[in-house]
């Protein structure tokens, strides 16, 4: 069936469509001056982004960050895809949310609930 009603909620982005998802991975982010370095776990969308400029026009794969940690999250890109993977023919709803726990990077399907179906008297207005 795929995962289109399940999301992933990114950590500074918002919500993106599992099935987007064509690549995870965790890398550190360079070191700069007065920052410190930090490991990042990332999903690549299934789209590409172009910016341009003097030097011409670049398209590179769309990434977005899951959740940066201090500490190498070791699994952590193993361990999403095994959850996807779980979830890719059960038809879910949900959402799939990251966290740190016991310096590991952890993830988290949260079922969507129903809504509360409305009586026909709710539906309508009386005159």
């Amino acid at each position: 069936m795929g995962l289109t009603k399940v999301w992933l909620k990114t950590f500074t982005d918002g919500l993106v469509r599992a099935d987007q998802v064509v690549g995870v991975s965790a890398h550190q982010t360079p070191a700069l001056p007065g920052k410190s370095v930090n490991w990042l776990v990332d999903v690549t969308l299934a789209v590409s982004v172009g910016s341009g400029g003097t030097a011409g026009w670049e398209v590179n794969a769309l990434h977005r960050t899951l959740i940066q940690t201090r500490f190498e999250p070791l699994g952590a890109a193993e361990a999403l895809t095994e959850l996807l993977a779980r979830l890719h023919d059960t038809d879910p709803a949900g959402l799939i949310t990251t966290r740190i726990t016991k310096s590991r990077v952890e993830f988290t399907f949260q079922p969507f609930t129903a809504p509360a179906s409305k009586t026909s008297s709710e539906n309508h207005t009386s005159s």
